[in-house]
């Protein structure tokens, strides 16, 4: 079975607050170091009611000095909200003060709306045309120094930090390929290019002194409890998150709500069926089910699991209900 990791937007649940979003985080992280998870990932999002990840550099540093083992990273850092030496200085202190233990992974949407995106960069003289330069420029600040190179990363020259590029679109698929960089597409809620892009980046990937070989990684929304049933009333939260931001209406996770789906218009319903369609939610057999066959279908080779669940400790055991999922049918291919 594909490894199995895990993408965390921290979230902030109605009546909650940030602090006991980071807090949770912490904790869902030693579980997943606990039950063998390969990472674990936070996202930059701004000006976003519902997500405490913003400052993503300081709440990795966070959850790494709480974790021992577990990679720790970035899925991802949206660069042009950025200088590349200001992210090879952050990602090189990480990498010096976790050795062998962080990632980065790269996109080039702003991760937020275009006036979050002008306050954050004071200008918008940095745009998504220059995001292969600047991928290419942050990758040289981690090699070591060549002669004449008068601006260094200090931490972070010589780290080596794997970098990912991220995407939702044919975009980054043919940026990785060309660059023999590791992918990760976030079908887990913008899925309509999953096919095309899987497709184009293994046959123009070019092998590189980074990967001889393409690596996909892909996102996917999991939710697991003891019944099919229970596991539907949990996904409620997203199903809620997402038609209240394509609505405009930006919150907090919403608690779960029995019969969500009944109410809603077509127009809601199929956006949903849409964007969450890569979603595998049930039971622990269900769960088997839907991985075997999303895995059938795209050959990734390692799975970024997320899941919005309201309640932390139902939260804590889909992922404890997945990994053992994850156990079992390793155990059986290997017999």
């Amino acid at each position: 079975m594909a490894a199995l990791s895990v993408l965390d937007l921290s979230p902030i649940v109605e009546g909650g607050s940030a602090s006991q979003s980071l807090a949770n985080s912490l904790d869902l992280a030693r579980h997943a170091e606990r039950l063998g998870y390969k990472r674990y990932w936070l996202a930059e999002h701004h000006n976003m009611p519902g997500i405490a990840s913003a400052a993503t550099s300081v709440v990795i540093a966070h959850v790494a000095a709480g974790t021992k083992t577990i990679r720790v990273g970035a899925g991802g850092i949206m660069l042009p909200n950025h200088a590349p030496l200001v992210i090879a200085e952050q990602f090189g202190t990480l990498a010096a003060l976790h050795p062998g233990r962080i990632d980065l992974g790269l996109g080039r949407a702003p991760g937020t709306d275009m006036l979050t995106a002008r306050a954050l960069r004071r200008n918008m003289d940095a745009s998504v045309d220059t995001f292969p330069q600047d991928v290419v420029e942050l990758i040289s600040y981690f090699e070591p120094p060549v002669e004449g190179q008068r601006v260094h990363a200090i931490p972070g020259e010589g780290e080596n930090v794997p970098v990912w590029i991220l995407g939702s679109s044919l975009y980054g698929a043919q940026l990785a390929a060309m660059l023999g960089l590791p992918y990760a597409f976030a079908s887990h809620f913008a899925p309509a290019e999953l096919d095309h892009a899987l497709e184009m980046y293994r046959t123009r990937f070019q092998p590189s002194k980074h990967l001889d070989r393409p690596h996909i990684l892909l996102g996917l929304n999991v939710v697991a409890a003891p019944t099919d049933a229970e596991a539907k009333y949990l996904f409620t939260s997203l199903q809620q998150a997402f038609v209240n931001l394509r609505s405009g209406r930006p919150g907090r996770l919403p608690p779960p709500v029995e019969n969500y789906d009944r109410d809603l218009d077509p127009a809601a319903r199929a956006m949903l069926a849409q964007a969450l369609s890569c979603a595998v939610v049930g039971s622990p057999e269900t769960v088997r089910r839907g991985i075997e066959a999303f895995l059938a279908r795209t050959g990734a080779d390692e799975l970024m699991v997320t899941a919005q669940v309201f309640d932390h400790a139902a939260r804590v055991r889909s992922f404890e209900i997945l990994a053992e999922v994850g156990r079992q049918v390793s155990k059986e291919k290997a017999a």
